[in-house]
């Protein structure tokens, strides 16, 4: 079976910038800042047992700075540790960046979001 791309990514960057990430904002976000949002939006496998998923990380956080060092360090964990990580369903493979952080508008001017797409390759654990 195919691992949840966003559960194993959200379980990872959690531990590892000790930051909430969920795949749907709380109805509190500006209670919850810092908070990363994770969502795959595509992507397509090869029909035997290699994913290449396309994933899109919202930094979200009180002030521009904030968001921008949030982002960052996602980029950071992603781009350059997560390749060759295997958890208890999935391994990780090649990570590029597709659009690097960049402002993303946002309704609510309490908080500041700077979002980036991510290309990830992985596969089921044998």
């Amino acid at each position: 079976m195919w691992p949840d791309v966003e559960a194993e990514l959200i379980a990872r960057l959690s531990a590892a910038l000790s930051v909430r990430h969920v795949t749907d904002l709380p109805a509190n976000l500006l209670d919850a800042l810092p908070i990363n949002q994770v969502q795959r939006i595509g992507g397509e496998d090869d029909g035997i047992r290699l994913d290449r998923a396309l994933v899109t990380v919202d930094s979200y956080a009180n002030d521009r700075a904030g968001a921008s060092l949030l982002a960052r360090r996602t980029r950071q964990e992603l781009v350059e540790r997560l390749r060759g990580v295997q958890t208890t369903r999935a391994v990780f493979g090649r990570v590029a960046t597709i659009s690097a952080p960049a402002w993303r508008p946002y309704e609510n001017t309490a908080l500041r979001r700077m979002g980036a797409t991510y290309e990830i390759y992985f596969h089921p654990v044998s």
